[in-house]
């Protein structure tokens, strides 16, 4: 499948006027910060350590990461969701953005969850998704995707992406508004949570028995 050069250019403007709007990361206070993959795992802070830009070059600023089909099959929701980071993409550092190449199994499903720190703008590349979020008053945003279409999801906001197609995969190609956009799956941290959440309070919480806890857990993992 082709996708037009006004499609692509519609979801670059669209990213870049979320990144305009959504500034979750500090700016950056040079050019570029090639990360270094050379600085200790025992050195922390908030961001990645430059090498010297006298050593940029221009593979520094590429990455292939997203050219590859992710594997669904390992995934008990059916999807698979590569991102480009300071390892693949050194470049990216201090620049605010992450890009997600997301592959969706037949009848597959991202499910629920958030992220705390990003904004989030949807293209659809392939197959039919029903995509939406929940904003802060319990009100549901929906609508169905076609190749070409993008759909854009608010910080912190729960969202989702289903593909509503039983026989063929989907492709979906994101642009987050941070470096470390985070991400927390609703179900993953309300059920399997370590040490787990105890059951009186998720019973309370759903309203459910704690025999229903248990296959919950259980089906999830944990």
């Amino acid at each position: 499948m082709k996708i037009s050069s006004k499609t692509i250019q519609l979801f670059l403007y669209s990213l870049a006027l979320l990144l305009s709007l959504a500034k979750t990361d500090p700016p950056p206070l040079q050019d570029f910060c090639i990360a270094d993959a050379a600085s200790p795992s025992s050195f922390y802070s908030n961001g990645v350590p430059c090498i010297n830009p006298n050593s940029a070059v221009s593979s520094h600023f590429v990455t292939s990461a997203l050219a590859k089909p992710g594997k669904t099959s390992g995934n008990i929701f059916g999807f698979n969701a590569t991102l480009t980071n300071t390892k693949n993409l050194p470049g990216v550092n201090t620049m605010g953005l992450t890009m997600a190449r997301i592959d969706i199994a037949a009848n597959g499903i991202v499910p629920p969850h958030t992220h705390p720190r990003a904004s989030e703008v949807t293209i659809c590349l392939k197959g039919a998704l029903l995509v939406g979020f929940v904003d802060t008053l319990g009100r549901l945003f929906t609508q169905q995707l076609r190749p070409g279409d993008s759909f854009v999801f608010p910080k912190g906001l729960i969202h989702f992406l289903y593909n509503m197609d039983s026989s063929k995969p989907a492709l979906v190609l994101s642009g987050l508004s941070s470096q470390n956009p985070g991400l927390q799956m609703t179900s993953m941290a309300t059920f399997a949570s370590k040490p787990p959440i105890p059951d009186e309070v998720l019973k309370k919480a759903f309203q459910i028995t704690s025999q229903d806890v248990s296959i919950i857990r259980k089906n999830l993992g944990g």
